[in-house]
């Protein structure tokens, strides 16, 4: 018998039945741990608050503009967002998720289907300016890492993850990467960004989409330049709000009512 470790997992959390990778924790600090598998398999649950927000975003969206309602979770990680919109929005709305890590998207896929969330759809690839191919890092997914922090681009400083990583080309999978403008949609809600410094990148590839469908952005930026971040949105016709919401930044278009309405779910 080949004998072989186990990372992922199935683990009974408060958003359902989720694979999850046992692995996925680090800890800079004794009083700090980081990774989303870790607040999966310690907590059963993973960012309640953000998740609880954007589900009210979503709901705004469907008083506002009517069933239909479309959402893009850049970034999705092993879906705990997609999965909760997608139970949510059953019925009235659809998912679009993107993980860039190849094993990362096995498991947000694994997690649809478990789910039954069928107005979800995963994708395997990165959200960036422009349609083409990235290089991914891969780290090993049998150590311990918070693999939702590994940034796909090398930054001056990068952050660890609890392992070394490498950037070199012959270490890295060469990844689709589509622009939000690529995906020619009719409608567009909502977008939640998690992509690791990249923020500002897609933000550009969705120009058009931004001016067309107004959808409530909600970004990280933590790694992204947070000047460039709110200077893009704000060129956009866009209201930014950064009060309050840690290392989130949430920004409405200016014809938006839902702005006005936004403290029936703050």
């Amino acid at each position: 018998m080949n004998l072989r470790p186990i990372a992922y997992v199935l683990a009974a959390t408060n958003h359902g039945t989720m694979i999850v990778n046992r692995n996925d924790h680090y800890e800079p600090r004794p009083d700090a741990t980081l990774g989303v598998g870790a607040q999966l398999l310690w907590n059963s649950a993973f960012d309640p608050e953000e998740v609880e927000l954007a589900l009210g975003l979503l709901g705004l969206r469907r008083a506002n503009f009517g069933d239909g309602v479309v959402a893009i979770d850049g970034g999705a990680n092993v879906g705990v967002h997609t999965i909760e919109w997608a139970r949510h929005m059953h019925g009235w709305g659809r998912v679009i998720a993107f993980e860039a890590q190849e094993p990362v998207f096995y498991a947000l896929a694994g997690n649809v289907a478990l789910n039954n969330c069928w107005n979800a759809t995963a994708r395997w690839c990165a959200l960036g300016e422009a349609e083409g191919f990235i290089d991914v890092p891969e780290p090993d997914y049998l150590r311990p890492g918070t693999f939702g922090s590994l940034e796909l681009r090398r930054r001056e400083r990068t952050q660890f993850i609890g392992q070394d990583v490498s950037y070199d080309p012959e270490d890295c999978v060469k990844t689709p990467m589509v622009s939000i403008d690529s995906l020619a949609l009719e409608r567009l809600d909502f977008i939640k960004l998690d992509v690791e410094g990249m923020e500002v990148d897609v933000l550009r590839g969705a120009a058009a989409t931004l001016a067309r469908c107004k959808p409530i952005v909600l970004a990280e930026m933590i790694k992204a330049d947070r000047k460039d971040l709110i200077a893009c949105l704000e060129d956009a016709g866009y209201e930014v709000i950064t009060e309050g919401l840690d290392i989130n930044l949430m920004a409405f278009h200016r014809s938006d009512p839902s702005r006005r309405q936004i403290h029936r779910v703050e």
